[in-house]
């Protein structure tokens, strides 16, 4: 098999997931091109922990289709950086790839990937994120410019495989010398389980690693497909509004980090161009009477306003100290916990 060694991180946390947590790794060993490994890493919940490792321990290190399911404890903080941060430190792969805990990869997602890293500048690869909604379809109001509010690829980003200021964290993978370069993961950013919906930890540190390292590619090709669920609690308003406030908190910190400039470049084009055209479309289509294209318009004025509100009142705090993050060396190695 030519090209890197790829390892997979799927992060968890809860056993709600169960079954979403064992397709995701059936969907890494089923892949075309076989992972080195797969390491499920368990976010301070001891039950959970003790469940997964029972239920892979026969695979230790013994070739396998797929590779092995190695079960890690989170050695860093509750939430999602520091558990990436973990499967990062004890992965042994040239790449690392993370796939969210409710989502399943397409069978050529990692060859997609590998692909990629032919060019010895490209630091990341992404792929594009398709919703699973739980009630079998799209509601009619919710808008596919804000698909990133339940994790998944929105319209708006380009087609194909393609340069990119950040790669979206769920459908992802990095060249370990990329985590060499720029460290890990920043924590305080990303989600802690259930708690307020926040992000944006993938977008901080991709552009902390085109700074460390300038010459640095990040593509995202739309090839390498993972199907996210979309439970039925996140395909109403109230969901939609927290989301986006809380992306508002998110992109405040990233500001604080990179600074304006670049932490908002992408956001720019997306508010000046993706968003008006989307509005054209629901308006439209409320004019033709067709179901829900009044509800998407004014979902999208929702959106941007609740985000422009978290911003400005996360602005403030970060100004005040009221909030703060970490930014982690990987310690390869260090991580405790594997079966």
């Amino acid at each position: 098999m030519s090209g890197p060694g790829i390892s997979v991180v799927i992060c968890v946390y809860t056993e709600d997931r169960w079954e979403d947590i064992l397709a995701a790794v059936s969907s890494v060993r089923a892949q075309s091109r076989p992972a080195l490994e797969t390491l499920l890493v368990v976010d301070h919940n001891q039950a959970l922990l003790d469940r997964l490792t029972k239920e892979y321990e026969e695979s230790g290190d013994r070739p396998l289709a797929g590779g092995p399911v190695r079960v890690l404890a989170n050695a860093g903080p509750r939430g999602l950086s520091a558990g990436r941060n973990t499967g990062i430190a004890a992965s042994r792969g040239e790449v690392v790839a993370f796939l969210d805990d409710d989502a399943v990869a397409e069978r050529d997602w990692l060859r997609r990937f590998a692909e990629g890293y032919a060019d010895p500048r490209v630091m990341a690869v992404g792929g594009r994120t398709v919703p699973v909604w739980a009630s079998g379809r799209r509601p009619a109001w919710f808008p596919e410019e804000f698909d990133w509010v339940v994790g998944c690829s929105y319209r708006g980003l380009p087609p194909g495989r393609v340069r990119v200021r950040n790669v979206l964290g769920g459908n992802a993978s990095f060249r370990r010398t990329a985590f060499d370069a720029a460290g890990g993961f920043a924590t305080g950013i990303g989600r802690d389980g259930d708690k307020r919906p926040l992000g944006c930890e993938e977008t901080e540190l991709c552009i902390r690693l085109t700074r460390a390292r300038p010459d640095a590619v990040l593509l995202i090709d739309d090839r390498a497909v993972i199907h996210h669920r979309v439970p039925g609690a996140r395909e109403h308003f109230r969901y939609f509004r927290t989301r986006t406030w809380a992306e508002g908190l998110s992109k405040a910190l990233v500001a604080r980090s990179v600074g304006a400039d670049k932490g908002l470049e992408s956001e720019r084009r997306y508010t000046t161009r993706v968003l008006p055209a989307g509005m054209a479309r629901g308006l439209r289509d409320a004019l033709l009477a067709r179901p829900g294209g009044a509800g998407r318009a004014g979902a999208i004025v929702a959106g941007v306003l609740t985000a422009a509100g978290g911003y400005a009142v996360g602005t403030v705090r970060a100004r005040r100290g009221s909030t703060a993050f970490q930014i982690v060396e990987i310690g390869y190695g260090k991580a405790g916990g594997a079966v």
